[in-house]
């Protein structure tokens, strides 16, 4: 076939520049464990059903797809979700496809939220593709039919929720295991993982606590002679089992009293099941009472006898009781907490108090990890809580000078800043301008092809030279408004410090000024302290506008 002419295509295709724009879009799936059994639902047939509608779509371009794998409907929490929100918001998406509504959620007041005022707030299309609904078309004002669909679809989530926790209910009272993980000391069966096998070795580990505890040591004696003896903690065991791979789910792999405490207080030791003592309730997991809990006797291989797990119980009310009987006198507010480590081990410093005859009551701080983890496993000293306000406050005398001196700075170069703002903001604006026109130049070459101006072949090139320039363009717009969005939030942070030093050196130390002004204190056995302050890093943008100096 002839090659068909060129001829005054330039002045054909800008004649066709009012015509839609191009669409940068989000492919989002999501799957929930109710619908892996759905090959309708499945990961693989939402994105055929997305890609089949693009390809009949001049004015769409996929972006990339956001899939949620496993998360339920009816929250929003979701990950994958999150991420395409940040996206549209940035400019880098301003469509969003779907395979229907159900997969966009099933809550139908946040997701008729999300569709009817959020998204059309940001200029982001919004397609169902099952649904026949589109946010830009003829069916945008659905009207009954929206609202209508939101509430099925969520009447189906909740009606799933309710099977499925009777189900675990049933399940709970019939004996099986419906954990995610074995309890520590127990493996699941292979013939039947709703059933517990013994794991010789966590088991005897439990054996160990168990007997230390009969022969009357302390819980701490057995946290430090766990450490000591170099035992795996059960979170790590899980790790390396591959029970575990979230590392926010380990710990720091010393033994703890909390976890020896729980371990004693478990009756999956003596083979019995005790589940439901806790409950989701408004996607917040909540402890129920014990009187609820499901007990059944009996369902697996004990551990520990039941006698010596009676005597456990005895001695720990014992213990519990004492503690109680205690005329206590309530600690002081800490101004501290989670703040001040060890500078020679890294570990925690433990605020305790003390009665002196001089002095009266006085805090403190001392590293634990020779009484919990090894003797010998640190420096042994404390520091009193007063000279660590007092060295504190003094070195934050120190930085006073230069964290005020630049905000005064700050203040001073407003105007300068202010302009680069505004060139910031117009340049933002023509790379906008420049993103849309090259789409709508785009959708005029889809027109220059069927209506046989150009052919395939140069269609394809200009085709992917526009969006080449198109992504380019909503890249940089994005850039630049993160950049103006992060030098706000950094000046008014800063801002908000500086009145924050000059009032701790003013009136002295106060819990709003540790938190907002220090991210961690080390202390060290010669008497000094490294302070991490917030200030010290993250206002890198602030450090172009005032200088480094």
């Amino acid at each position: 076939m002839a090659r068909k002419s060129r001829k005054n295509l330039d002045n054909i295709v800008v004649e066709s520049v009012n015509t839609s724009p191009i669409y940068n879009a989000a492919g989002y799936i999501r799957l929930s464990v109710e619908d892996n059994h759905k090959k309708g639902d499945s990961v693989e047939n939402q994105k055929a059903i997305i890609q089949n509608f693009i390809e009949f779509a001049p004015d769409i371009k996929l972006h990339d797809y956001y899939v949620d794998n496993g998360i339920s409907g009816t929250t929003f929490e979701r990950q994958a979700f999150k991420k395409m929100l940040d996206d549209a918001e940035n400019g880098v998406i301003n469509c969003m496809i779907v395979k229907d509504l159900s997969r966009f959620g099933r809550s139908a007041i946040d997701t008729g939220y999300y569709i009817e005022k959020y998204l059309p707030s940001i200029k982001c299309r919004f397609i169902a593709v099952n649904d026949d609904f589109d946010s830009n078309g003829e069916n945008s004002g659905a009207g009954v039919i929206l609202p209508l669909k939101n509430m099925i679809n969520e009447a189906y989530a909740l009606d799933i929720g309710r099977k499925i926790k009777a189900q675990q209910r049933q399940a709970m009272k019939s004996g099986d295991y419906i954990g995610a993980r074995p309890p520590y000391g127990y493996l699941k069966s292979p013939e039947n993982c709703h059933k517990l096998i013994i794991d010789p070795n966590a088991a005897a580990v439990v054996r160990k606590i168990f007997g230390l505890f009969l022969a009357n040591v302390s819980v701490n004696e057995i946290v430090r002679r766990l450490n000591e003896a170099d035992i795996i903690t059960p979170s790590h065991y899980r790790k390396e089992s591959g029970l575990i791979t979230n590392e926010n789910l380990i710990g720091n792999g010393s033994w703890q009293t909390v976890t020896v405490n729980r371990i004693l207080m478990d009756g999956v030791y003596i083979g019995d099941m005790v589940q439901g003592k806790s409950r989701c309730t408004l996607r917040k997991q909540t402890n129920v009472d014990k009187s609820e809990w499901i007990r059944v006797e009996n369902t697996h291989e004990a551990i520990i006898s039941r006698e010596d797990f009676t005597n456990t119980q005895e001695r720990l009310r014992f213990l519990a009781d004492k503690s109680a009987a205690k005329s206590k006198t309530p600690f002081t507010p800490n101004i501290f907490k989670g703040k001040v480590f060890c500078g020679h081990c890294g570990g925690s410093m433990h605020r305790q108090r003390e009665i002196r005859k001089k002095s009266g009551e006085v805090y403190l701080y001392c590293c634990l990890s020779n009484s919990r983890k090894a003797r010998g496993s640190c420096v042994s000293y404390i520091m009193l809580e007063k000279e660590l306000i007092n060295i504190l406050l003094t070195t934050i005398h120190k930085h006073a000078d230069v964290i005020v001196g630049k905000a005064l700075k700050l203040r001073a170069n407003s105007a300068e800043i202010e302009t680069k703002r505004k060139e910031v903001t117009t340049e933002i604006t023509a790379l906008r301008q420049e993103a849309d026109k090259d789409g709508r130049m785009l959708k005029s070459l889809y027109e220059s092809l069927a209506s046989g101006i150009i052919t395939a072949d140069e269609y394809k090139e200009m085709r992917e030279n526009y969006n080449r320039k198109t992504q380019e363009a909503i890249a940089r717009a994005a850039e630049l408004e993160k950049w103006h969005n992060d030098l706000d939030a950094q000046i008014n942070e800063y801002f908000d410090m500086s009145d924050l030093v000059e009032n701790a050196v003013n009136n002295g130390i106060t819990a709003r000024v540790v938190d907002c002004l220090i991210d961690k204190i080390k202390i060290f056995s010669d008497r000094h302290i490294e302070v991490e302050f917030k200030f010290d890093s993250g206002f890198e943008l602030i450090k172009e506008a005032v200088g480094n100096e």
